[in-house]
């Protein structure tokens, strides 16, 4: 057995330290595959069941980054002896991501340590209330307080690196503006302004900048260096030159001695600056979890001994009544037992009209209870809601690296080295052949050379755009299971269709009624209330289309069926006679008209029978599978988008080519078994095609899986959510449109990205270097190369979050199935 476990990471800043932190966690016994997301700030490892976290922890931690443990105290009540502590420790330590447990008797509080990616609060609290103990709400708000340490620490330290900052910039102006030089020579030497310039320089260099001295000495110590490196070698190439001009003037070759001490502050104040607004812009890409954590419900009314009493959301288990009054969020998922209201199921199925519900209506877990209290028995619970799937999902594409990360990352590997290489050619070119003062010009083109290659938008151009993407599907009922379906779908140039389910609503529907003699809803009454004698889904159908028109059913009696032909009885005085056109000349009744009308109705996929009442012919019934709403239009959009698309179906070669007119599709394969299903899907791809698989994510799961991207279509929680990489969640086919278009507005965005990345540092590495000096006498100065830097990835995170302005192509909110038949078209013959 296998079991994932969520690691925060803090201090990672480009794809160089993604590289390193997965290779550390690979090498760890037990681990199956680690990946690392630079932009959640988080690991994802599979490991075999039973191994321990803690040799993952030591291993982030000798990479030279810090893992996220989160510590407290839980008082629990209900304890009295040893074997109380014994029975709470291992249920507690069967968690996964619990890193250390110690349960105290005396005090009554339970101390754990633990990963809050993997496990949260609530759920240890549950834990300790099926080991049959009750845990006690703490006062800690340490999970809470951390998500926003990191960015007020950044803030404090960018703040006071400014203030400092600013004073050696103005300083440094003196180089510059001859004036202002004059002005600040009468009021001390320039030697005294050095030391002025130190004494600020100073705490900007190693306190706000420790963190790139904690990360370039890890990094160098593993012989790995990243950006972390490049920005400590800089910055601090700068300082010490600086400082060595100040104290020991004489060293350096006539003048060489001058300070950069406002380039050293200016780097780190910049990059440091670049790195808040990173943290800013990764906050809202992952706004798309945070409001669908917002939905669920933090407390349930629960029936007990009679009475609804208010206990935890945590606390609720399956088979538990739950009293839901109007205005309230239902808390889980369950059945209506009692009650009718109206409930806002927007959140799943993008319908704004509330939906009905009474007696044995299911109901999800974040929808609105909007006017009628409801009271009903929890199925799901906890993780296994709707709604926490839905998060799930959501959270595991975003972890997830596509092919085109990958390769990132492994240009990432060899680049920053390659970039420290180019460093050295180019002070040592500099410094044999510049011009005088040499070892000033070298010194600056090194600087700027390693400030400007900082692959941190490299490591960013990717991972922000599968966030925001996958978090905008959430938004509009596409559900990416996999990070790499977003690219992969891009590419797609077919796109196969199961029928039933998918195309069709699933299930048969009365779709003609057509009267030859009598009342037309006199007739009909008559007809359902012999077919409601038989359990035969064709008779189901023209059951509901008359109960929609809210017809009363007559008794009925003398009940026969005569398998292959069809059925009889008596009915208010009538005698009914219900089959195909072999019944009816059997029993001797002329079908005249009637049956060329019939044989059209066949030609358009639909199941014509015949009605007699008295021994003769009352009217002509159709029965069919009816196409979705939307079907016609999603396939117009689909080749409108330049793809082929397919029908894939089990059905016989005339119906599967009558729905195929219907709505617009060329190639059909029918009477294909389900076995085949897959098959097929391998002959297409074979042929040199990209195939999207469309189908209900349960019969055709061999196909969902064959294809390129298996796309699985549902309603609301019919949802088979491990069926396929993309799942929509409204049932609706113009959801695949939508699921296209965003997947080819993401995949642009993540090549402008690396295009800018990567074009921004193979263009201005060698403008750092200096190559434009011997033309038109310019070089890069270091302190531009860390503003260019960090621009470079504030416009890599802007680009990404511009897809959170994506909207729909077509519009696929339209209403769920909810099982109320379609309008039945009547006719007179």
């Amino acid at each position: 057995m296998t079991e994932n476990v969520d690691i925060e990471i803090r201090g990672m800043s480009c794809a160089s330290c993604v590289g390193r932190v997965e290779r550390a966690l690979g090498q760890q016994p037990g681990v199956i595959n680690a990946q690392v997301n630079l932009a959640t700030q988080k690991a994802t490892i599979q490991m075999e069941g039973g191994s321990t976290t803690a040799s993952l922890l030591d291993a982030i931690e000798t990479a030279g980054y810090q893992p996220v443990v989160e510590s407290l105290e839980i008082p629990v009540t209900g304890m009295s002896c040893g074997s109380c502590v014994s029975r709470i420790e291992r249920a507690l330590g069967k968690l996964p991501g619990m890193v250390e447990v110690s349960v105290n008797l005396a005090t009554q509080k339970a101390f754990v340590r633990f990963l809050p990616g993997t496990v949260s609060l609530a759920r240890i609290q549950h834990a300790i209330r099926e080991a049959g103990y009750e845990p006690q709400e703490t006062e800690s708000q340490q999970q809470a307080d951390h998500e926003d340490r990191e960015g007020r620490q950044l803030l404090h330290r960018v703040m006071l690196a400014a203030v400092l900052t600013i004073p050696v910039v103005i300083i440094a102006m003196g180089k510059v503006i001859p004036a202002f030089d004059a002005l600040l020579a009468s009021m001390m030497p320039h030697r005294g302004w050095m030391g002025v310039e130190w004494l600020l320089t100073t705490p900007v260099q190693f306190y706000a900048g420790a963190r790139f001295y904690r990360g370039g000495y890890a990094e160098l110590r593993h012989l790995n260096p990243g950006m972390n490196s490049l920005v400590m070698i800089g910055s601090s190439a700068a300082y010490f030159y600086s400082v060595a001009a100040l104290l020991v003037p004489g060293f350096f070759p006539a003048g060489t001695a001058v300070s950069y001490f406002e380039a050293a502050a200016v780097i780190v104040t910049l990059i440091l600056l670049g790195r808040y607004f990173e943290h800013i812009a990764k906050g809202r890409t992952s706004e798309a979890i945070k409001k669908l954590l917002q939905l669920q419900a933090k407390t349930a009314r629960v029936i007990r001994d009679g009475e609804a009493v208010e206990v935890p959301i945590e606390a609720v288990v399956p088979g538990d009544r739950i009293l839901a009054r109007p205005g309230e969020r239902i808390p889980v998922d369950g059945i209506v037992e009692e009650g009718h209201s109206f409930v806002d199921e927007s959140m799943i199925s993008g319908e704004p009209v509330p939906v009905a519900k009474q007696q044995d209506a299911e109901v999800v877990g974040g929808t609105i209870n909007k006017n009628g209290a409801l009271t009903f028995r929890a199925t799901r619970v906890g993780a296994d809601t709707v709604l926490s799937q839905i998060v799930k999902m959501v959270e595991a594409a975003q972890a997830e690296k596509p092919p085109i990360q990958q390769l990132a990352d492994k240009i990432a590997g060899v680049f920053v080295p390659a970039v420290i290489v180019i460093a050295l050619i180019t002070f040592g070119v500099w410094f044999a052949f510049g011009p005088a003062p040499a070892l000033s010009f070298a010194f600056v083109t090194t600087v700027s050379v390693l400030l400007i290659a900082c692959p941190c938008a490299m490591g960013l151009a990717t991972p922000t755009a599968i966030m925001v993407s996958t978090g905008k599907g959430a938004e509009i009922g596409v559900l990416f299971r996999k990070g790499a379906a977003l690219e992969t779908l891009a590419k797609m140039d077919t796109v196969v269709l199961d029928k039933t389910g998918t195309l069709t609503q699933g299930r048969p529907e009365l779709t003609d009624f057509e009267v030859i003699e009598g009342h037309e809803n006199e007739v009909l009454r008559l007809v359902a209330a012999v077919e409601a004698q038989s359990e035969h889904p064709i008779a189901e159908a023209i059951v509901r289309g008359a109960r929609a028109r809210g017809l009363e059913l007559p008794a009925v009696s003398h009940f026969s069926a005569e398998p292959g032909y069809g059925i009889e009885a008596d009915v208010a005085g009538h005698r009914l006679h219900i089959g195909a056109d072999r019944y009816m000349n059997r029993l001797g009744i002329g079908l005249g008209k009637a049956e060329e009308r019939a044989k059209a109705l066949a030609e358009d996929a639909k199941s014509p029978l015949y009605a007699a009442v008295d021994g003769r012919l009352a009217a002509v019934i159709a029965v069919a599978d009816p196409l979705k709403e939307g079907s016609v239009e999603a396939i117009s959009a689909l080749k409108a988008q330049g793809l082929e698309v397919a029908m894939l179906t089990g059905d016989n070669r005339g119906t599967a080519d009558a729905i195929a007119r219907q709505v617009g599709i060329q190639r059909v394969l029918a009477e294909v078994l389900p076995d085949q299903k897959a098959d097929e899907i391998k002959r297409l791809q074979a042929e040199g095609g990209k195939v999207a698989f469309v189908g209900d994510g349960i019969n055709d799961a061999p196909a969902l899986a064959q294809a390129d991207v298996g796309i699985a279509i549902g309603t609301g929680t019919d949802i088979a959510i491990e069926a396929g990489d993309v799942v929509l969640m409204r049932g609706d086919l113009r959801g695949i449109v939508n699921a296209v278009a965003l997947s080819k507005r993401t995949h642009r965005t993540i090549i402008g990205n690396f295009v800018w990345a990567y074009g921004y540092n193979v263009a201005l590495i060698p403008v750092a270097a200096g190559v434009l000096y011997p033309f038109i006498g310019v070089l890069l100065s270091p302190m531009l190369a860390a503003a260019a830097m960090s621009v470079s990835s504030v416009f890599v995170l802007t680009n990404s979050l511009r897809l959170r302005r994506f909207t729909p192509d077509i519009d696929d909110a339209s209403p769920v199935t909810s099982g109320e038949p379609q309008a039945v078209r009547a006719h007179q013959v």
